[in-house]
């Protein structure tokens, strides 16, 4: 029988790392069927100059709520990503119980930074309130990409515990229950848990979130379900609360594959090589604990309407969750400004705010401003560089937004972390912080700028890390390298031109949702999902969307 589709003339770069080889890729049903010279098919796709390489998987997603409704799972599918994995950090939105959803929609809002009325009416949440549940309504619905999800300990908490979540240890008897709800989601097809004990984590009213709440014991108890099993991640974000040691400890009890987020890097301060080495001694012993690491710098673009970066402060804290009228009013009084100045600066304990990395990104009131740094703008004005964030951002009712450069802004550090072998390319926040920043670009920025410019690692290394690597560790055995048999997830892009295009503000949320968005990446041909092409030369293939090929894999 012929094939469906051929993908001709391309270098195929298989994803196992090694050479690439001039060959066809001959597609039927969805699998592919042969790889080789001169195949034929009824639709040729051609890929001559380019690289037909493995679907890209990004493993640190928030899709959760987004892939209703938006099932092409923009931008990360223009980017050549053909599975995500959403769920992380302890936030899928699954469980839920029908009284708990204004609760974890707040809980979102602040801690994720997404819309709270985007998600009241974007979510079909009378669908679901297991997680197995939430998994076939996404399965009823499909997606153009390959879905996969964790269970979230903040989520299996509020289950369990309604309002309590927030405010004390659990039982034994709720332990009990929980651990029952983790059973069920795996065996449903939940790729892990994920649980976040990271001090950024603040959700509603400004609170810690579930899972911070809970200690060390209770995250071995829920972990129980997946010991000694044959499948199922484990992903943390210790937050520097649980020490490396622990993490490994619990690594060893379990048994399956743990990863956490993010070994970034900080200009002048290589922490990161200290990390590296308690985690190279503890492969070497049989530990398999995966950091994560980012080619991409953590910048946030982010108002004071719901300013992220600065909620871990005890001034900005306690206006989590209180009405915009409240917020303004704090801004404009001078006891409040004298207050938040003594948290930013450091004057209280903590490191004081980097005002060196902090910019003007857009201001309507103050369009001459773009680009400025604050802190140049607060030696003209004669005041703090916060009197300038706020000053600028009441003229703009909150409107106007910083460019914050956190961590990660290290790029020899970041080049010698990238290749590693026991690390696993990461923390893209994909569906989260859409209104402060834009980073499902990632797999494009790590070919045109860190591979070809950079020349950090060979390009099959690059892909296999995009690939292969991530395809093992989460057990997707049909996925990751380009094989016959197995699922034809592609893409196909050109070598010598691909990078992620830039960022652009646009509103096409639920509720009049803003977001940023990388939508024009540069040198990205082909895309197909499951033998479906999504993207033909470098645009979006209405029929491939509509057929929605993507499977929600369960493990």
């Amino acid at each position: 029988m012929g094939a469906d589709i051929v993908i001709r003339g391309g270098t195929v770069v298989d994803g196992t790392g090694s050479p690439g080889q001039v060959a066809d890729v001959a597609i039927r049903g969805g699998r592919i069927t042969e790889i080789g010279p001169g195949l034929a098919g009824d639709r040729v796709l051609e890929a001559d100059g380019h690289v037909v390489s493995p679907g890209f998987i990004d493993i640190h997603t928030h899709y959760d709520a987004q892939v209703f409704w938006d099932p092409s799972l923009t931008p990360s599918s223009f980017h050549g990503v053909t599975t995500v994995v959403a769920g992380n950090c302890g936030f899928s939105i699954a469980p839920i119980q029908p009284d708990g959803v204004a609760l974890l929609a707040r809980t979102l809002q602040h801690v994720e930074d997404m819309s709270f009325d985007t998600l009241s009416v974007g979510v079909p949440w009378d669908e679901f309130e297991t997680f197995p549940q939430y998994l076939d309504a996404v399965e009823r619905r499909g997606a153009a990409l390959n879905f996969s999800c964790y269970v979230g300990h903040t989520a299996v908490r509020l289950f369990v515990m309604g309002e309590a979540a927030y405010e004390r240890a659990a039982t034994a008897d709720e332990i009990s229950r929980m651990q029952t709800v983790v059973a069920e989601a795996m065996a449903g097809g939940a790729a892990g848990f994920a649980s976040s004990a990271s001090p950024t984590h603040n959700g509603d009213s400004g609170r810690p979130v579930p899972s911070r709440v809970a200690d060390l014991a209770e995250l071995r108890a829920l972990l129980e379900p997946l010991r000694g099993g044959s499948r199922g991640v484990v992903a943390l974000l210790p937050g520097g609360v649980f020490a490396n040691e622990e993490v490994f400890k619990l690594q060893r009890e379990i048994g399956r594959p743990f990863t956490w987020t993010a070994l970034l890097t900080v200009k002048d301060y290589p922490y990161h090589v200290g990390v590296m080495a308690e985690h190279d001694a503890a492969w070497a012993d049989g530990v398999e604990v995966w950091p994560q690491v980012s080619c991409r710098p953590l910048v946030f673009q982010m108002n004071l309407s719901e300013p992220f970066t600065l909620n871990m402060r005890p001034s900005f804290a306690a206006l989590m969750g209180v009405s915009k009228e409240d917020r303004l009013a704090a801004y404009r009084d001078p006891a409040w400004r004298a207050s938040a100045w003594e948290d930013v600066s450091g004057q209280r304990g903590g490191f004081p705010l980097n005002w060196a990395a902090i910019s003007v990104a857009e201001s309507p009131s103050h369009p001459d401003l773009a680009e400025r740094p604050v802190a140049v703008l607060a030696e003209e004005r004669g005041c703090t560089p916060l009197d300038v964030m706020l000053d600028i951002s009441l003229d703009d009712d909150l409107a106007a937004r910083f460019w914050s450069v956190l961590a990660n802004n290290d790029p020899e550090a970041i080049a010698w972390l990238l290749p590693r072998d026991n690390v696993l390319l990461g923390l893209a926040d994909s569906g989260a912080h859409v209104s402060q920043l834009c980073d499902a670009c990632f797999s494009t920025d790590l070919l045109g700028n860190w591979v070809r410019e950079r020349q950090v690692m060979p390009l099959e290394r690059a892909i296999h890390k995009l690939t292969g690597e991530p395809a093992g560790v989460y057990g997707l055995d049909d996925r990751g390298t380009l094989a016959v048999g197995k699922a034809a997830d592609i893409c196909v892009f050109d070598p010598d031109t691909v990078a992620p295009g830039p960022l652009r503000r646009i509103r096409d949320f639920p509720a009049d949702g803003e977001r940023l968005t990388a939508d024009a990446p540069v040198g990205m041909r082909h895309t197909l999902v499951n033998g479906v092409p999504i993207r033909v030369d470098g645009e979006s293939d209405a029929d491939g969307l509509t057929a929605r090929p993507g499977a929600v894999l369960r493990g």
